[in-house]
C-alpha cells in the first residue's frame, strides 16, 4: 500500500456531515457560547480560544447523526452534543499541558498564551459544565455512559505515560491507550444517541461498536499523520509525537522489525538520551523502510472498515451513508 491518492477528496463526507446537522450543530454552538459565559473572564476567555481554533466539531456532530439515525425528535441530543464537545475540549487543554504543546491547529494553544495553570483549571471548568448538562438532560443511563467514558480518558492518558519512551511498548498495550483516550468518546458519543431516542440495546451497542472503530481508525491514522503531513495540513508541527518522545503504532512496528543498530536508535531518540540533528529524517527513513506507515493506515482501514460493518443493522438511509463515509473520511485525511 502507498500513501497516494486513490479516492475523492477527504473533506467531501465530512461536508455532507456538516449540511445533514448544520441546523441542530447551530444550537449546540449556542449552547457552548452560552454556557461558557462566567463572571470570571479568564474562563470564557481561554475557553474560547480552544473551541474558536477550527475543529471539525465530529463527536458532537456524531451525537446529533447518531440520533437522527434512531429516530430521535426531541432536544436532548443537542445538550448532549454540547456535552461531548465540553468533554473533548476539557481534554484537549489539559494534553496540551501534558504534552508541552505549543501549537494545535496552527494557532498557539491555549497553554502557550495563558500558561498550565489555568488551561488545567479551565479544563476542569469545562468537565463542571459537561456534567451540569449530562444533570439537565435527567438520564441516569446517558450520565453513566459519559461518566465512565471520561473515566475511561484519564486512564487512556495515564496509560500513554506508562508508553512515552518506550518503543518496546506491546501492539495490544498500545491499542489500549488508544481505545482509551481517543475511542472511547466516539463510542460514547454516538451510543447515547440512540439511549435518548429509547432504541433497543442492539442498536445502542451497534452505533458504540461504530463509535468504538471509528475512533482507532481517527487515531492511528493521525499517528501516520505525524510523519507525513504538512503542518499547514496537520495544524500542528510535524514530528510533535516524536518530538514529545511519544510512541506510536509506527514507530512500535519499526522496532519490533529492526535489527540491534535500529532498536537502539529508537532508543535514544525515544528516551532521556536526546536527539541530534538528522534524527528525524533517519526515523522517516525507518518507518519507511519497513512499511509501518502503510501497515498503520492499513489497520486503521480495517477499523474503518469494522465501524461500516456496524450500521448494517440500521436500513439504509442518507444518515446511514453520512456515517458510514464518515468511517473513510477518518483513513482518507491522510492523503
Amino acid at each position: 500500500m502507498t500513501l497516494a491518492a486513490t479516492s475523492p477528496p477527504a473533506a467531501e463526507p465530512l461536508a455532507a456531515l456538516q449540511a445533514l446537522v448544520g441546523a441542530d450543530m447551530a444550537r449546540v454552538n449556542a449552547l457552548i457560547l452560552e454556557r461558557m459565559q462566567n463572571e470570571v473572564a479568564l474562563i470564557p476567555q481561554l475557553a474560547g480560544h480552544i473551541v474558536a481554533s477550527g475543529g471539525k466539531r465530529l463527536r458532537p456532530m456524531l451525537t446529533l447523526a447518531s440520533a437522527r439515525l434512531c429516530g430521535y425528535e426531541g432536544r436532548r441530543h443537542v445538550d448532549l452534543a454540547a456535552c461531548v464537545e465540553f468533554i473533548h475540549t476539557a481534554t484537549l487543554l489539559h494534553d496540551d499541558v501534558v504534552d508541552e504543546s505549543m501549537l494545535r491547529r496552527g494557532t498557539e494553544t491555549a497553554n502557550a498564551v495563558w500558561g498550565n495553570q489555568a488551561s488545567v483549571l479551565v479544563g476542569d471548568f469545562l468537565f463542571s459544565r459537561s456534567f451540569q448538562l449530562m444533570v439537565d438532560v435527567g438520564s441516569l443511563e446517558v450520565l453513566g455512559i459519559l461518566a465512565n467514558a471520561s473515566a475511561t480518558i484519564a486512564e487512556g492518558e495515564v496509560r500513554q505515560l506508562a508508553t512515552v519512551s518506550r518503543p518496546e511498548t506491546g501492539i495490544a498495550d498500545y491499542l489500549k491507550v488508544v481505545e482509551g483516550k481517543t475511542a472511547a468518546l466516539f463510542a460514547a458519543a454516538c451510543r447515547i444517541g440512540a439511549v435518548i431516542a429509547d432504541r433497543p440495546r442492539a442498536e445502542a451497542d451497534a452505533l458504540e461498536t461504530y463509535g468504538m472503530n471509528l475512533g482507532i481508525a481517527f487515531q492511528l491514522a493521525d499517528d501516520v499523520l505525524d510523519y507525513s503531513a504538512r503542518q499547514a495540513d496537520l495544524g500542528k508541527t510535524v514530528g510533535d509525537d516524536f518530538a514529545e518522545g511519544k510512541v506510536t503504532l509506527p514507530v512500535i512496528l519499526a522496532f519490533e522489525r529492526g535489527n540491534g543498530e535500529e532498536r537502539a536508535f529508537w532508543q535514544r531518540v525515544l528516551g532521556q538520551d536526546g536527539r541530534e540533528a538528522g534524527d528525524f529524517r533517519k526515523a522517516l527513513a525507518l518507518l519507511r523502510r519497513h512499511d509501518t506507515l502503510a501497515e498503520t493506515l492499513d489497520r486503521a482501514r480495517s477499523h474503518a472498515e469494522d465501524a461500516k460493518r456496524a450500521l448494517r443493522s440500521f436500513g439504509d438511509s442518507p444518515v446511514r451513508a453520512v456515517l458510514a463515509d464518515i468511517a473513510d473520511f477518518c483513513v482518507d485525511r491522510v492523503y
